[in-house]
């Protein structure tokens, strides 16, 4: 991916352990630094943060306002920003539902309340300052979930980590320093394409048994339905095996953890 002076590049991403439960946020903002350009004028600032009692959705809301917020903050002046999330709910609200929303009172179609108001508020809000700030373009780009991209999955584990409680040392210096070496690829390659096509197939592949790990209990389930109903609104982790080995390298796995 070309870098373009005067752009900011951020990933964002929102996980929950329960819906609701736990969660947590993360975002990395790539901006110049001071104007200047060349790679060692290039900054990298990683976010991140927890709550307690909340679903994904929040969370992927709130990753994208708390990365736009710094962004308002940064001394460089940036022109555009290009935003990458996996998640559909944020692209499609904020470049068409909320619209919508916004005519109707925050009432959806039918009538109802709209599902997190305060958030699309806010991103709302943020949105217009940015644009007429600067005046910043914002480009909201989907992409996909786990299938290599450096910066989505970076950004996963930031949210992961906070909705698991764990500590989380989180990246602010030079992009020339940033361990993540290959942070710009955004790549829709075949690896990628062959990736998000065997995530499908196996979506649809027919299941040997689920496994879950509730407060340390590591059980196996013959169906979906046994493992929701043991992990629903519970910090929890589960897993769908397509064979008996499969089953035993979960188990393993988490058994080390």
């Amino acid at each position: 991916m070309e870098f373009k002076f005067k752009r900011a590049v951020v990933f964002t991403d929102g996980a929950s352990r329960g819906n609701p439960g736990p969660g947590g946020f993360g975002a990395i903002i790539i901006a110049p630094k001071n104007n200047e350009v060349g790679s060692m004028n290039y900054e990298v600032t990683e976010i991140g943060g927890r709550e307690g009692d909340t679903t994904n959705n929040r969370m992927e809301l709130t990753a994208a306002i708390k990365a736009l917020q710094g962004i308002t903050n940064h001394q460089s002046s940036i022109t555009k920003i290009i935003l990458y999330t996996d998640s559909s709910y944020l692209i499609n609200g904020i470049t068409k539902w909320i619209y919508g929303w916004q005519k109707n009172g925050w009432k959806t179609k039918e009538k109802k309340d709209v599902e997190n108001r305060d958030l699309w508020e806010s991103l709302a809000e943020l949105k217009e300052l940015l644009g007429t700030k600067n005046p910043m373009e914002i480009e909201w780009k989907h992409v996909g979930g786990h299938i290599g991209v450096a910066g989505n999955e970076r950004a996963d584990e930031i949210a992961s980590n906070f909705a698991d409680g764990k500590k989380e040392v989180l990246y602010s210096g030079n992009l020339e320093n940033y361990p993540v070496k290959n942070i710009l690829n955004i790549t829709s390659d075949r690896t990628a394409k062959e990736s998000k096509s065997q995530n499908r197939a196996r979506s649809k592949a027919k299941a040997y048994s689920y496994v879950s790990k509730v407060h340390g209990v590591i059980q196996t389930h013959k169906t979906w339905a046994e493992c929701e109903s043991r992990v629903k609104g519970r910090p929890a982790k589960f897993k769908k095996a397509l064979n008996e080995k499969e089953e035993k390298e979960i188990i393993n796995s988490w058994t080390n953890l």
